[in-house]
């Protein structure tokens, strides 16, 4: 590769910004070039014009006797210009060393601006400028011819085209000076940032907290974000463990004990006693797996609410034949809600398989987003909860009633799930009689 990208943000500033300021610099030093040349021809050209007028006006007044004007040193002093004067009486040139070059200028009939360039004349310029005009006085023609020797204006022109060099290649330098300063200024918040993340990772500090830009304050948002996300995931472990060792010693307890004791026989009702209680060892078991696939927020994870929705609601309706599931929605197809997609299916899942268990024959799914909140609404035709009893809707191992297949576990975990987005769930009674649950998390 003839051209490989700094790795630094300060080289390729630099790269990118040097090379652009000193290909500006030097496009406005040839403009100014032409600029100049041409602004000066332009004031060299009105000076002629305004010579010629003042000739023409004298010679008038004269009556177009040309040899009583003041001519020779008294117009080359004054205007530092050559001229030729042509009447009928005769022809002035001054000075005469122009007479090669102004003379085919008055033979050429051809009045306004003139150029003569490229001559080889002793005693004369090489490049001239000049204005003709013809006028009469009293029907008498008479020609008048004023001109300035270019090589003198160009060479000032030269002159002041390299001092302007020099003012260009001060302010490159000083340009460089301009950038590299203003990016090792604005790069100042990165060395903060670089110097906080060794704290980090040496243990010192535990979340990042600097002053940064404006740029860089996302950045920092997300990765404080991720270390509270690292945070929680630590002390859910941890506290699923001392559940799951709580829940299970007494269990097994009971077990060892009977299986010890050899004085009993092993009849149905101890073994009645032993499925028992392995049986509640095997739910919690469950459920503590369940909530350690749980992910909580994380950035960059997002779900297609519609797309699981309805394939949640054709599982169900599977699974629940005799009953209608329905969806009712006005997102669009492509809209996102910020849940981990595991986490949102067992939101739905528990929700729907919950009202499907109790229903009669029907229940609907209503999702929909306004005021940055994502709202699902799960509502059944079922026989409904006593308002006594709701507040303790989705507690952990409740049911209400022991006659319907279930661990009491499917509300608590949607429950957790929401609680951890920062959202809430609410139980209240359905228009038709039965449940509805509303479940509400900050998009």
């Amino acid at each position: 590769m003839l051209f490989r990208k700094p790795a630094s943000v300060k080289g390729t500033l630099l790269v990118l910004l040097l090379p652009a300021g000193i290909c500006l610099m030097v496009l406005a030093w040839l403009v100014h070039g032409l600029l100049l040349e041409r602004m000066s021809r332009e004031f060299v050209e009105s000076r002629l014009k305004d010579e010629v007028a003042f000739l023409v006006h004298q010679i008038r007044n004269s009556n177009g006797r040309v040899d009583t004007l003041q001519t020779g040193d008294y117009f080359q002093d004054v205007f530092h210009h050559a001229f030729a004067i042509r009447s009928p009486s005769g022809t002035i040139i001054s000075p005469e060393a122009w007479t090669p070059l102004l003379m085919p200028l008055i033979e050429s009939g051809k009045d306004g601006t003139l150029r003569v360039h490229d001559t080889e004349t002793a005693g004369a310029p090489s490049d001239i400028l000049a204005y003709r005009e013809t006028f009469q006085v009293d029907e008498t023609p008479v020609t008048v011819i004023v001109s300035e020797d270019l090589g003198a204006l160009k060479r000032s022109q030269a002159e002041l085209h390299a001092w302007t060099a020099i003012v260009s290649v001060l302010l490159m330098l000083l340009l460089v000076a301009v950038i590299w300063f203003g990016i090792t200024l604005s790069m100042r918040p990165v060395v903060t940032l670089k110097a906080a993340l060794k704290r980090l990772q040496d243990g010192e500090i535990s979340r990042i907290n600097v002053q940064s830009p404006e740029e860089f304050q996302p950045l920092v948002k997300q990765l404080n974000q991720l270390l509270d996300s690292l945070d929680q995931r630590l002390e859910r472990s941890r506290e699923a463990l001392a559940n799951l060792s709580h829940s299970v010693k007494t269990p097994i307890a009971a077990v060892r004990q009977i299986l010890e004791d050899k004085s009993r026989p092993l009849n149905n009702d101890l073994r009645q006693q032993m499925a028992v209680r392995l049986n509640s060892i095997d739910k919690q078991l469950e459920a503590e797996m369940r909530r350690s696939r749980f992910a909580g927020p994380q950035v960059g994870k997002s779900a297609y609410p519609l797309k699981q929705a309805r394939d949640l609601l054709w599982m169900l309706g599977r699974l629940y034949p005799e009953k209608s599931f329905e969806l009712s929605s006005d997102l669009p197809e492509e809209s996102r809600w910020p849940v981990e997609e595991h986490d949102l299916n067992e939101i739905l899942g528990n929700l729907l398989d919950n009202a499907g268990k109790w229903s009669n024959g029907y229940v609907e799914l209503s999702l929909s987003q306004n005021n940055g909140l994502a709202r699902m609404v799960v509502t059944d035709d079922g026989p409904g909860v006593n308002e006594n009893e709701m507040t303790s809707l989705g507690q952990r191992g409740l049911r209400l009633d022991e006659q319907t297949p279930g661990h009491g576990l499917g509300l608590a975990i949607a429950r957790e799930i929401v609680e951890r987005y920062g959202g809430h769930v609410t139980f209240s009674a359905a228009s038709g009689g039965g449940l509805q649950v509303t479940v509400e998390i900050p998009h």
